[in-house]
């Protein structure tokens, strides 16, 4: 298929969202911001343009005090938790995770206080208690001790689900814009297309799914692809019937007052 062919498809998708009377609330989230950079700018610049917030997903104990005054002028980034130290406590052999059973539950849950009570004191009334595990792992023992931590929403990635225990209010992302196994580049726009053609029409279909679509950028490893295809993502679908650009505030809740009622 060509990529004219794939977007035509996608529209045709979203053609048949308008005609079921649903809407895609489109989202954005990017991880690992601990420093200001071009690229960074770069990403403030296409929100600004676009109207889109971005939640930005920060590793509070490597993020240094000049993100935080950077963001004062990207009031469209909102900051949150990204973790602790991003670091990987699985043993060899299993995929990465900072927050998998692999340490005493009160060692985790210590480290993850820590890592808010330091964001907060960073970027103050900007913070969103949304908490972004690295990797997109988290185990459901630890989700559900969030809420008591003051995290009113999780972030990972399209099929995790909370346990049994329940947890915070989860959205999920749906599309990864970056190939991390073929050299850490962007994903060619026909593959991501068909991708997200067949995601959005299981979801169309399915009274029980998600109206939400999160695409998950990585601001620090976009390369031209990358930063092409959101671009023109945003573009092609800016006022599409189906289509609401949406933001975090309004996915996860009133997060910035909940924050401040509980410290």
């Amino acid at each position: 298929m060509t990529e004219d062919a794939a977007w035509s498809a996608l529209f045709a998708e979203l053609d048949s969202w308008a005609a079921a009377g649903k809407r895609l609330d489109l989202w954005l989230r990017d991880d690992d911001a601990t420093v200001p950079s071009t690229q960074l700018d770069r990403l403030a610049a296409l929100s600004e343009r676009f109207a889109i917030p971005v939640l930005l997903a920060s590793i509070p104990l490597l993020a240094q005090e000049t993100l935080a005054r950077h963001l004062e002028t990207a009031p469209l980034l909102r900051p949150c938790q990204h973790g602790t130290w991003h670091r990987n406590h699985a043993p060899a052999g299993e995929k990465k995770s900072e927050f998998g059973l692999h340490r005493l539950l009160p060692e985790i849950l210590a480290e993850i206080t820590t890592g808010r009570q330091r964001l907060r004191d960073l970027v103050g009334s900007a913070f969103l208690p949304v908490f972004v595990p690295p990797w997109n792992r988290v185990d459901p023992v630890v989700a559900a001790e969030l809420p008591s931590l003051g995290f009113t929403g999780l972030s990972c990635f399209r099929n995790f689900t909370l346990g049994p225990a329940g947890g915070p209010r989860l959205v999920n992302t749906d599309l990864d814009l970056i190939d991390w196994h073929g050299g850490r580049i962007g994903r060619q726009p026909g593959d991501l297309l068909a991708e997200m053609v067949q995601l959005l029409a299981s979801r169309r279909t399915n009274p029980e799914s998600s109206q939400s679509f999160g695409v998950l950028l990585h601001h620090h490893d976009h390369d031209n692809t990358v930063w092409g295809f959101l671009t023109n993502l945003l573009a092609r679908l800016s006022g599409h019937a189906a289509v609401a650009f949406s933001g975090p505030d309004a996915l996860f809740g009133a997060a910035t007052d909940l924050a401040m009622d509980l410290d």
